[in-house]
């Protein structure tokens, strides 16, 4: 299986912008399906985006601001996000599995803070 590690988070105003990577490790990652999930206190974790060899995919809370992107060649997935709020205040993790397996990988997930 793949092995993932997130990185990017941080503290940022409402308004502002994070990129966050998905850097994977140990399969060819190009092969997978890589989706960004979040994880606020006291709710349960929902899935933001997703990337296929194709095509993606986001919630309607994202749209508009959130992009997903994958550079095969590092190995790595991004999640930019733009236009930050405070609802999107969460721990974001990446998830990584073969289009035909129903198992996944997860990474230990980054921390987002969007506060005034």
């Amino acid at each position: 299986q793949v092995q993932l590690v997130e990185s990017g988070g941080g503290l940022v105003q409402p308004g502002g912008s994070l990129r966050l990577s998905c850097a994977a490790s140990g399969s060819i990652f190009s092969d997978y399906v890589v989706g960004w999930y979040r994880q606020a206190p006291g709710k349960q974790r929902e899935l933001v985006a997703f990337i296929t060899t194709g095509s993606t995919t986001y919630a309607d809370s994202v749209k508009g601001r959130f992009t997903i992107s994958r550079d095969n060649a590092k190995n790595t997935v991004y999640l930019q996000m733009n236009s930050l709020k405070p609802e999107d205040t969460a721990v974001y993790y990446c998830s990584a599995r073969l289009p035909s397996s129903p198992l996944s990988s997860w990474g230990q997930g980054t921390q987002v803070t969007v506060s005034s």
